[in-house]
């Protein structure tokens, strides 16, 4: 059976990579779920002085060498993504969405690999409906990695610790993470 290649833009690669290590290129459950960050994510990174503040983690060896894999695609399916993206970002232009060059890179890329992006981004989250790009947000990642016992419910509650304490909870955490996880978040949300 094939991998099931998922894709992390930024944002859900921070949120998670520190609490579950190695985070990319462990597979899980019987579809082999394999998780990989957005092409783009260290140039996005690196011009952004409030990410490198923040997350100074991200320079240690040990996650650089985690995000050192990519999907490998064919030149083919290269320029067919950059197509695909042309047409995507041109989109969300158009119709007043905020999505980033390399967000729409990774829509692009989730379109014409036909695999799911992560994100809790509101206006990536419609162009992805619009396009029929399977996107599920973080905490969507996280119970699918519970139910394929890749994570259990202690770690699932040390994250959303951790968010709380970064104070960088995605959008609608409490409702999503009750009706998710059928229980109140941990205190102080």
């Amino acid at each position: 059976m094939p991998q099931s290649k998922i894709l992390l833009d930024t944002c859900s690669y921070l949120r998670l990579a520190r609490s579950i290590h190695p985070l990319l290129f462990v597979e899980f459950g019987k579809a082999r779920y394999c998780l990989y960050v957005i092409e783009g994510f260290q140039e996005e990174f690196n011009k952004s002085t409030r990410l490198r503040t923040k997350f100074t983690w991200v320079s240690e060896e040990q996650y650089k060498e985690n995000r050192s894999k990519s999907i490998q695609m064919s030149k083919k399916v290269h320029k067919t993504i950059d197509l695909a993206y042309n047409y995507i970002l041109e989109f969300a232009d158009t119709n007043g969405f905020g999505i980033s060059r390399i967000d729409g890179k990774a829509v692009a890329s989730a379109y014409v690999l036909e695999i799911t992006l992560i994100s809790d981004d509101s206006d990536l989250l419609a162009v992805c409906q619009e396009f029929d790009v399977k996107i599920l947000k973080t905490l969507e990642l996280l119970h699918l990695m519970k139910e394929h016992q890749h994570v259990d419910m202690t770690k699932i509650r040390e994250i959303a610790a951790y968010w709380h304490y970064e104070r960088d909870p995605p959008k609608n955490f409490v409702d999503d993470y009750q009706e998710l996880f059928e229980e109140a978040p941990p205190k102080d949300f």
